[in-house]
């Protein structure tokens, strides 16, 4: 009997390499089966395809290695050698800028990290460094592949460096959509931002199984590490949303308010919202009683461009808020106490938000916008014992470090060190403006009247009369609203409907500001 080769023969000429090569390629883009892919939109995820899809612009993805094979053996990886590895790795556009991309495949070896996956990672990231572009991550992987052993590990060492040497360069942005565990974890909390989708993302050190083991406590995964608890109680995550696609959408936004790098400025827009628009409403917005609250979302919503802004850190330390925003085109940072939340105190949480916000603009030439209502630190042995002094002076250093364009505004009470800290003149504002109903001092008058006229309200006869006559004293001698700009503190009283006009020509004059730090190999912030 003749046995008849089955066997395809190899192409013999350049079409029919071309051929082999589409179909190379079809294979890789397809992925490894529809049964995998179906376990996947099951689980409510897109496919790593789709959400690079969503992320650049339509038609400009160019990918990179997209037929790198591992060379593992062993445990039966010999037999299993799929394209991508488990990573798409590449570049396209966002609003017609370049971005650097890279997305784990979960339908791949459950997106787990080995030697050429991390390699394939670790040039994307060099590419991006080289080119001077945003790097954006879409992570939905299983960690290190055990398979590979150390090999996989070292792939994370490679990822963390790269993360480092990349901070402060270009913008970095991780977006979470799956799983994160163990030392994975450390790689988003490298970048600049992290973005989480409920329900699908978690990042964890040691996952339920093992808290259980060692604490007792049962946890699920969501419980312990999932969107909504790194956006409220953790701080880890900067943003969380429902689903994918409102996620990546976000992701492309924030893009658009940052520098490709840390030499050049954010992108400027024409805007359509008039820079001397006045601001009636801010008369009554914000009340001139110091003890009754607002909400500083609405005044920031009045200064900014079409009243549109990006809040960072929304639902963690409410206290204060941070946002990126436009005001006559110009990307700016704000940096605003929220009356609403604890009175607008700082305390460790707040602290924190708004030293690394801080840092961000000024890595990323973002001027920033501090707009003051703070009674001062939250005191409290809690706050004393969980180091609020070391806390408190990282916002402190940011500000005084920060080069950029600086320009505060007081519209209530600016108490002690919280004043101080939340970038005064003396700290190297570069423009401080106050409104009328400003109060600028070391305490409330309550407080300083029963500390300086202690004695004379003790020995009065009426001593409620007493300290109500010190308190109106003290504040006629040094709280009025003109206290500070008579010595030169306040650079300007102004009138609040025209604060965003004032704002706007301040930061358009500051544009060029160029400012020389010491030589120094770097600084030792608080910790």
């Amino acid at each position: 009997m003749t046995v008849v080769d089955e066997t395809p023969s190899e192409p013999t000429d350049a079409r029919g390499r071309v051929a082999e090569l589409h179909a190379l390629r079809e294979v890789a883009r397809r992925g490894p089966s529809d049964r995998a892919t179906e376990a996947q939109k099951a689980k409510g995820k897109l496919t790593a395809r789709e959400r690079i899809e969503l992320l650049l612009d339509e038609g400009s993805f160019k990918e990179v290695e997209q037929l790198r094979r591992h060379r593992a053996t062993g445990f039966g990886l010999e037999a299993k050698k799929p394209y991508t590895d488990g990573v798409i790795t590449g570049w396209g556009t966002v609003e017609g800028r370049t971005v650097f991309v890279y997305a784990h495949d979960f339908r791949i070896f459950g997106g787990a990290l080995g030697e050429a996956h991390a390699t394939k990672i670790h040039k994307i990231m060099d590419m991006a460094i080289s080119a001077g572009a945003p790097l954006v991550s879409l992570n939905d992987g299983a960690g290190a592949r055990i398979q590979e052993g150390v090999s996989a590990l070292a792939g994370y060492g490679g990822i963390f460096q790269r993360n480092t040497r990349a901070s402060g360069v270009i913008p970095q942005i991780s977006v979470m959509l799956g799983p994160c565990a163990g030392g994975a974890a450390y790689s988003p909390a490298l970048t600049d931002f992290v973005f989480m989708v409920r329900e699908t993302s978690q990042m964890f050190i040691t996952g339920p199984d093992v808290v259980k083991a060692v604490t007792g406590e049962e946890i699920t995964q969501n419980g312990l590490g999932g969107a909504d608890v790194h956006a409220e109680t953790s701080g880890v995550a900067h943003f969380a949303y429902d689903d994918e696609e409102t996620c990546i959408a976000e992701v492309r936004y924030l893009l658009s308010m940052l520098p490709q790098n840390n030499r050049e400025n954010p992108p400027t827009v024409v805007s359509e919202d008039p820079v001397d628009r006045r601001s009636d409403v801010l008369l009554d917005l914000v009340p001139a009683d110091g003890n009754r609250p607002y909400d500083m979302h609405k005044v920031i919503e009045e200064l900014v461009d079409e009243g549109d802004f990006l809040e960072v850190h929304e639902r963690w330390a409410r206290n204060i808020i941070c946002a990126l925003a436009r005001l006559d085109g110009q990307v700016i940072g704000i940096v605003a106490n929220q009356p609403q939340s604890l009175a607008g105190v700082l305390d460790i949480e707040a602290s924190e938000k708004a030293a690394r916000f801080v840092q961000m603009c000024d890595a990323f030439n973002v001027p920033i916008v501090t707009l003051l209502d703070v009674p001062g630190f939250l005191p409290g042995v809690d706050q004393e014992h969980g180091g609020i002094i070391r806390h408190g002076a990282k916002l402190l250093y940011a500000y005084c470090n920060a080069t950029v364009p600086r320009i505060s505004l007081i519209l209530r009470k600016a108490y002690g060190g919280a004043y101080i800290v939340m970038d005064s003149q003396s700290i190297g504002a570069d423009l401080t403006y106050a409104w009328p109903t400003n109060e600028i001092a070391v305490m409330g008058a309550e407080g300083a009247a029963n500390v300086i006229f202690r004695k004379q309200i003790a020995e009065a006869a009426d001593s409620e009369a007493m300290r109500a006559r010190m308190v109106k004293e003290y504040k006629a001698e040094l709280m009025h609203p003109y206290y500070a700009a008579e010595r030169g503190l306040v650079d300007d009283v102004i009138d609040p409907v025209e604060t965003r006009e004032v704002l706007a020509s301040a930061l358009a004059m500051l544009r060029t500001k160029h400012a020389d730090l010491p030589s120094r190999k770097h600084g030792n912030p608080p910790q």
